[in-house]
């Protein structure tokens, strides 16, 4: 696998968001609007014009020939730091910004903090090096969602398409709904987690060890920083922008697993995840953008594994989607538009590998039991 700059390039077209959110500040208006614009619109066209991208690239590559790749998410943080608690003090200072224009500057920086951010962080945070799963936490606190670390490491990998895992989306479930259930269920699931892996530990919950502390310390001196940056405004600001950034991760969530279930084997006993229990979708730009996130099987079969070695699988193992990320979150968006294009798929996906089951009731109401030995 080439570990030049140029192959890695691609997966840096993040960067251009930044110019993008500068020049929002500056003009006004609706120039924010070119933010999403770029992350979601123009990826989908790029996606159309490059098709589809199914090559697998060597799984023995080195990480040290993979220095290129991984730059992009090092150098992430302090990057979008500077343009969230930059536009925090230059829209507060400045007093050229209606409030309407610093609406549309926060929503289209928390696009950015979302798609991207939230992206690079969840890369982060499943690698080994401290540095590293350190600026995935830094990442997650500036958009006030630390929990996710937790919830996703502890929770989701290990019980992904159960009812133990709140950010499986199941059959018919409108993405309004799952959005306001995940805000309610995920700080607490997260919460059960680490307080019963202490307790299997004999650690208290106030043990330094729970990250929860961690995770608060850091939050409130997000919070702090942009309180003392812009003011009662600018606080109100950094938290708008938190809030567009999680709900992009959590339509991102919902489109990764909708409606995709393991078996129940009885007695709380579920098959293991295989490449059938993720959404994938192999479009160039997307891919480009998303760091392969979209490659989700394999992510899910080895964690760990760098983004630029991701397998894609083929449709004879894993449920493939019409379009890439960005455009089916937002046809996630408009529910009726979204069941129309999924329900059939998720029906199909049942005939496919699980033609046996008869009763899907249980599965579509999350009825089954808990998963045995869940956190």
């Amino acid at each position: 696998m080439k570990a030049d700059l140029r192959s890695a390039l691609p997966f840096w077209m993040s960067l251009a968001l930044v110019p993008l959110a500068v020049l929002a500040a500056v003009r006004g208006g609706w120039w924010w609007a070119l933010m999403p614009a770029y992350a979601w619109y123009l990826v989908t066209a790029l996606d159309a014009v490059l098709g589809l991208n199914t090559d697998n690239p060597d799984t023995e590559t080195p990480t040290e020939r993979l220095f290129w790749y991984r730059a992009i998410t090092v150098i992430w943080f302090p990057i979008q730091a500077a343009v969230v608690f930059g536009a925090i003090w230059y829209a507060t200072h400045t007093g050229h910004l209606s409030g309407w224009e610093k609406l549309g500057l926060f929503f289209g920086i928390g696009v950015m903090s979302g798609t991207i951010g939230m992206v690079y962080a969840h890369e982060l945070l499943h690698q080994k090096p401290g540095h590293e799963r350190w600026l995935g936490d830094l990442i997650l606190a500036a958009n006030l969602y630390s929990h996710f670390r937790t919830e996703h490491l502890l929770v989701h990998h290990a019980w992904v398409a159960t009812p133990r895992d709140a950010v499986s989306a199941r059959y018919n479930e409108g993405f309004f709904r799952y959005f306001l259930r995940v805000l309610r269920d995920c700080p607490r699931s997260a919460w059960a987690a680490e307080t019963r892996l202490l307790a299997r530990a004999r650690r208290p919950v106030w043990d330094r060890r729970n990250p929860f502390w961690r995770y608060a310390a850091l939050q409130l001196g997000m919070l702090a920083l942009a309180l003392a940056l812009g003011g009662w405004q600018g606080l109100a600001l950094f938290v708008w922008q938190a809030f567009v950034a999680i709900w992009q991760l959590e339509l991102t969530n919902y489109v990764e697993h909708y409606g995709l279930t393991r078996r129940h084997l009885g007695d709380g006993r579920y098959e293991h995840v295989l490449p059938r229990h993720s959404w994938n979708a192999s479009h160039t730009a997307s891919n480009w953008l998303l760091i392969n996130l979209q490659r989700h099987s394999d992510h899910h079969y080895k964690p760990d594994r760098r983004f630029p070695l991701l397998q894609t699988y083929g449709t004879d193992e894993a449920p493939q989607l019409p379009f890439g990320y960005p455009a089916m979150t937002f046809v996630a968006m408009v529910p009726p538009w979204w069941r129309r294009r999924m329900n059939p798929r998720v029906r199909a996906w049942r005939r496919q590998f699980y033609p046996d089951i008869a009763d899907w009731g249980p599965y579509t109401r999350g009825e089954n039991p808990m998963p045995r030995g869940a956190l």
